[in-house]
């Protein structure tokens, strides 16, 4: 008896079966140039340099978009544009928790460890937004499904990262407005903050595995340098990673004058961790713990790549936790 993969083809030809008929279906699929884009009018092609330098072609005002990132979910939702398909977040099945409502209904295409070749071509897309895809053979494919943008840079700024979503978009101008709706908040809470702006805030993410910090160059940490806060220990260098993990004698090292921690979900292996940990000795020894200065938090907004939404609902959690 044959067995099912010796009647059917392996994935990766199914792909790049999907990826042939887009090299025959330009109209459906977009052009095949490694930077993408189409032959049409000038004034229907905006030309634009990625992340990595590259040249890309992108139709003016593209209205099917793949977003394969936190990020670029993020960012085009906070410019108005709904993505026909999205990436998984941290922990998640969909997209992230704090963006679930917003993004309710767009399939997913794809996980934290990249897209699924064959999701994306059925969608599509006349734009893609590759987040911080550094893999040339998965850029190559993406680029013959339609123009790809590399949106983050090694320095996963979500600022820069959304002002050249908004160029990739056609939503320059929308997103200067939201940059400047987010400076104008986090101005006003700084202010409101007073003499606590100058105090030592920690975020730590708590899972299955153990505790994790948010230290250097990642999306928390510059929201929370905009507001003059300082961070403690580790947190005040650049990590190797997205998170930092801590064994639990190391406990303490979470400790701050204010302490935000969370986790990526609510349900699944995460339901009910937080519950665990409050009843840790080494928990309740904390500072800030004691001080009733702690405060649970979304994890998959406050520590994951973040956005421009993610930013602006943290600056409300901030003012909720510290603002009398």
């Amino acid at each position: 008896m044959l067995q099912a993969s010796s009647r059917q083809p392996s994935r990766p030809a199914a792909a790049a079966a999907l990826l042939a008929a887009c090299a025959l279906t330009l109209t459906a699929c977009g052009a095949p140039e490694a930077g993408g884009g189409t032959d049409g009018a000038a004034d229907k092609v905006t030309r634009i340099t990625d992340a990595t330098g590259t040249k890309v072609k992108v139709p003016a005002a593209p209205e099917r978009v793949v977003a394969l990132s936190e990020m670029d979910l993020d960012s085009a939702l906070a410019l108005g544009v709904k993505p026909i398909g999205l990436t998984a977040g941290r922990g998640q099945h969909g997209a992230p928790g704090y963006l679930a409502d917003q993004a309710k209904g767009i399939p997913v295409v794809g996980a934290v460890t990249g897209p699924d070749i064959e999701k994306v071509v059925r969608s599509r897309p006349d734009v893609i937004l590759a987040g911080q895809t550094t893999d040339p053979q998965i850029l190559e494919q993406l680029r013959r499904i339609a123009p790809t943008v590399v949106t983050i840079d090694r320095t996963k700024d979500w600022k820069k990262s959304l002002a050249l979503t908004g160029k990739a978009l056609g939503k320059d101008n929308e997103a200067k407005k939201v940059l400047a709706g987010y400076d104008t908040k986090a101005a006003a809470l700084k202010k409101d903050l007073g003499a606590r702006a100058g105090t030592s805030v920690s975020v730590a993410r708590y899972s299955a595995k153990g505790t994790a910090v948010m230290q250097q160059g990642v999306f928390i940490s510059d929201v929370l340098k905009d507001l003059g806060f300082r961070r403690p220990g580790v947190q005040n260098k650049p990590g190797q990673g997205h998170s930092t993990p801590l064994s639990d004698e190391n406990l303490h090292e979470i400790d701050g004058d204010w302490l935000f921690i969370g986790t990526l979900s609510t349900a699944g292996p995460d339901a009910g961790l937080l519950d665990k940990l409050a009843t840790k000795p080494a928990y309740r020894q904390l500072k800030a713990v004691h001080d009733k200065h702690a405060t649970m938090i979304d994890g998959s907004k406050w520590t994951s790549l973040g956005g421009a939404e993610a930013a602006v609902s943290v600056l409300g959690d901030i003012r909720k936790a510290m603002v009398k």
